[in-house]
């Protein structure tokens, strides 16, 4: 991903700059966190770089995709396909059994219905719940939830893992195996951006970026 002086205005009286125009370049394979304190502008930085709000400045590339020249229907058909979320609230449907949950995930997405099942299993297996297929959410840990949720990213292949506050809602020790599968999936070659308030969250990463007041900058080593 690639941001070329982007930003974004509410429109006023008066505007309200949300997030000041800036420039920023995620690489293939890049582990990238993203920290600031509440109120700084994740959550604007989390809209833009998920395609759910188009910037009102500059121009943001997506695998080298210009998102600003997309009609709407072609911009949510490229977030489906090229973009895995995961939230912190998890955002799973409680009376699916964890199986079905990530399957849900490619309905949309343009998979062949032969191929969905084992493409979830295989989701499954990898975020190390292959024994887990068939439980239902709340008779899962919040860990083990997590990491259906990031299965459920997973399974559409992205190029791009976009990571809200993943390890929010956990212990310790499951904030742990989340930040660990985090770093394995990176070691595999995939592209991860976490945002987070958590300085030791932030620390994981080879690449960190702090917000605030709507300023994005690098953290020079």
């Amino acid at each position: 991903m690639e941001f070329r002086q982007v930003g974004l205005t509410y429109p006023g009286p008066p505007p309200v700059p949300a997030f000041r125009p800036c420039n920023l370049t995620v690489r293939r394979g890049d582990f990238v966190t993203v920290v600031g304190p509440s109120g700084s502008g994740k959550s604007t930085f989390l809209n833009i770089a998920g395609l759910l709000d188009a910037p009102t400045h500059g121009t943001y590339l997506l695998d080298g995709i210009d998102t600003g020249a997309l009609k709407d229907a072609d911009r949510t058909a490229l977030r489906g396909r090229r973009i895995g979320f995961v939230f912190q609230s998890f955002h799973l449907l409680p009376h699916r059994s964890a199986l079905e949950n990530v399957l849900l995930a490619m309905v949309y997405n343009g998979v062949p219905r032969n191929e969905r099942a084992r493409r979830a299993r295989a989701a499954l297996v990898r975020v190390g719940l292959g024994h887990r297929i068939d439980a239902l959410p709340t008779r899962l840990s919040g860990g083990e939830r997590q990491r259906v949720a990031i299965a459920r990213a997973l399974v559409a292949r992205p190029s791009l893992l976009l990571c809200d506050e993943p390890t929010g809602n956990l212990d310790t020790k499951n904030a742990e195996t989340v930040l660990a599968l985090l770093a394995e999936l990176h070691t595999e070659g995939m592209t991860v951006v976490v945002i987070t308030h958590d300085p030791v969250v932030a620390a994981r990463a080879a690449r960190r970026v702090t917000i605030r007041d709507g300023v994005l900058r690098e953290v020079t080593p």
